[in-house]
């Protein structure tokens, strides 16, 4: 036997081998919120944008004791059924859809034609096109709202239903073209280049191809415009004429006086409209890549 021997220390016996210790409820807790907090966050941010729409909603079914629709008092289903029960009501609504829905079909037109020319085409002057582009989004409201009314009034235009139209045309103009064009950018050019090879036309290739490719992102442009028309206050305001009152001027002057129930129910129609309109988009375009 050496001294290493005598030196070395016997190794102790192997015992049983312990299981590994389970995180507690609290640390399990906080592991699913690391792995889940990007949803957590999405999921808040929704909740804390549709709120309003709801307490909207809850309130439309309100039966107040007074002028005011602020306090819950009794549930009533009578402003449902008649909503045009308030006088001018009606009739400032179906302006707010005569403007909305020309000055979408003018913007969309005019943007798209502008988006096309600004993704597809050089000319001088494009890059000065592409900044002016954004100004409309950028410029305060209260700006372009009175900017357009000064000129209106050098150029001596009665103010009424055609001053809100132009307004609006230019107003909604701008993100149409962003809409459009990022759609346009995003399109591969190849699909018309093939089109041509096989003879189809100009017209046929924008028809067939080019047309179809775009409609997302004009679908897109158009639905914006619409409900920026639809909801604008200031713009109208410097452009409205005396007898002109569109849907939000009358929310607006209604509320100095007490906003009645029949206005959270128009509200609440056009937010289900819309998100009917958004659901059934979805649908349709899942259905078509199945089909593929």
């Amino acid at each position: 036997m050496t001294v290493t021997d005598t030196l070395t220390p016997e190794a102790p016996a192997p015992g049983p081998a312990r299981a590994p210790r389970r995180p507690g409820p609290g640390a399990r807790a906080l592991r699913w919120i690391r792995r889940n907090l990007v949803v957590l966050a999405g999921g808040a941010a929704l909740v804390y944008m549709l709120l309003p729409n709801a307490v909207v909603m809850l309130f439309s079914f309100n039966k107040p004791a007074g002028r005011f629709n602020y306090e819950w008092r009794t549930f009533s289903t009578d402003a449902w059924t008649n909503p045009c029960g308030v006088a001018d009501l009606c009739g400032s609504l179906g302006l707010s859809l005569q403007i909305a829905a020309l000055s979408t079909l003018f913007a969309t037109v005019f943007g798209t034609c502008a988006a096309f020319a600004l993704a597809r085409y050089r000319f001088r002057g494009k890059s000065t096109a592409n900044s002016l582009i954004f100004l409309p989004m950028a410029m305060p409201e209260v700006v372009m709202g009175a900017s357009l009314g000064t000129l209106f009034l050098n150029m001596r235009v009665g103010f009424g239903f055609v001053t809100i139209l132009i307004a609006h045309i230019m107003f909604c103009l701008s993100f149409v073209v962003v809409a459009v064009k990022a759609r346009v950018m995003s399109m591969d050019p190849r699909l018309e280049e093939a089109a041509r090879d096989l003879y189809a036309g100009p017209v046929q290739t924008f028809l067939r191809v080019t047309l179809p490719l775009a409609a997302p992102g004009i679908a897109a442009g158009a639905m914006l415009s619409f409900a920026l028309s639809f909801d604008d206050f200031i713009i109208t305001q410097f452009n409205a004429g005396p007898s002109t009152v569109t849907f939000p001027m009358f929310v607006w002057g209604a509320a100095q006086r007490g906003v009645p129930v029949q206005v959270n129910v128009i509200g609440t129609a056009m937010f289900l409209i819309a998100v009917a309109v958004v659901l059934g988009g979805q649908i349709a375009a899942n259905r078509r890549r199945r089909n593929r």
